[in-house]
Order: structure tokens, then sequence, then C-alpha cells
């Protein structure tokens, strides 16, 4: 059991896969955090007949605002690290001690990522593309090397946490995370995971958030120059 971890996971709409994925997820962690963000179904309910606390927004708030929701409880916890998962069943469970074997052999490293090999995973051509370019485009603004910044799988230090305010409340904050991080100081590490592609639709929306990204790189970078 790794108590000085909390899992946090944000969901909307997710009962078809949340209770299994919380269920396994407690064999391992004492503490995951289940964040239901306005879903129509059962998802909160399901989540916590697994064992998860869950909180809830009454409307969808966006990702991004779910997983603050997240981070916030945990730092009230006391634990000294977070690991972030998706609910869609994309992120293996069994590959969760990795992160933390990563995290307890490199203590400097206080981000560590997900790392999925886009050439052998059947990930859609577009969604693909759109990966490898915000990966350049964030390792480059961040002037250190991030090779995955869109994965959700993710260990992130509670000193992270609690120096960097996020702004942003959709998918771009996880993007907005890492940049913060590194013009922090903070080192980013990554260790090898494999996604699953199964019924699960995607929720990212191309247009409105593309454009949000785009409208939280223009902030932080007008910001930064002030």
């Amino acid at each position: 059991m790794e108590p000085d971890v909390c899992v946090v996971i944000p969901a909307h709409n997710e009962a078809r896969s949340i209770f299994w994925l919380v269920l396994r997820l407690k064999q391992i962690f004492p503490l995951v955090v289940v964040v239901d963000d306005g879903s129509r179904d059962d998802t909160g309910k399901k989540a916590a007949e697994a064992g998860a606390i869950v909180l809830r927004h009454n409307v969808c708030q966006g990702k991004g605002a779910a997983l603050k929701t997240g981070f916030q409880q945990a730092l009230k916890l006391g634990v000294k690290a977070v690991l972030t998962m998706d609910a869609d069943g994309q992120h293996r469970v069994e590959e969760a001690p990795a992160f933390i074997q990563a995290w307890k052999k490199s203590p400097a490293v206080s981000i560590w990522l997900g790392r999925r090999n886009f050439r052998a995973e059947k990930m859609p051509f577009l969604r693909r593309v759109t990966n490898l370019v915000m990966s350049f485009l964030i390792s480059f603004l961040g002037r250190q090397f991030i090779p995955d910044t869109q994965t959700g799988y993710r260990l992130i230090k509670n000193d992270v946490l609690k120096v960097i305010n996020l702004v942003t409340n959709h998918f771009e904050t996880e993007s907005e995370l890492l940049l913060k991080a590194c013009w922090k100081g903070f080192k980013i590490g990554w260790v090898p995971i494999s996604t699953v592609y199964g019924e699960e639709k995607s929720k990212i929306r191309p247009v409105p958030d593309t454009l949000r990204f785009i409208r939280m790189l223009a902030a932080l970078l007008w910001m930064r120059k002030r």
C-alpha cells in the first residue's frame, strides 16, 4: 500500500468503467479521490461504492477544474505526491507502481509523466500528430525535453502543487501545469506506459479546445514577459 500517494481521477459520465478502476486502485492506494464533474449518470455513486472519496461539481466545469479540485483535496490529506489517471480505462492500473518506483529512485524529479510509444500504439492519426506537435511546442517553450505532454497518467509531487497557481479549467490545464513547472525549475521525467483504446470516445473538442490551448499559451507568455 502507498499511503503517501493519493490518486486523483477527474470523471465525467464514466459509470461504465469507474467502479472497477477504483476497486483495482484501492488494492495499491488507500487514498483514491474521484471528482465527479457534473456527470449525468451514476459515476459518483459507483466510485463511492468502490471505496473512493467522491467530490462533485454540480455542473460540468472541465477536466482542468476537476483536477484542481482533486489537487486541493490531496493537499488537505497531507500526501507527498498525487497520481492522476483518466477515468475511461485507457490507463493500466498495473503500471501505476512504475511511477512510484521512479519517484523513489529519483527524488529530484518532481513530475513523472507516462510516455506512450506513438509508433506502436493504435492511436488515431490526428491525435498522434496533435500530441507530437504539442509536445514539441511545450518542450521548446519550457526549455526541457518532454516527449509526451498530453498524457493524463502522471505523478506530481506536492511541492509542485503547493506553488503553482492553475488558472485554466479544461484540457489545456495539463499543459499549463507543465509549462509553469518548467519555468519554476522543476525537473520532469517519464516512464513508459501503454494506452488502451477501446469503445471510449474522446471528450476533446478539436476547435474549442485548440483555441483554449492557444489562448493559454498567449496569456502565459505575455505574463512571463512583463
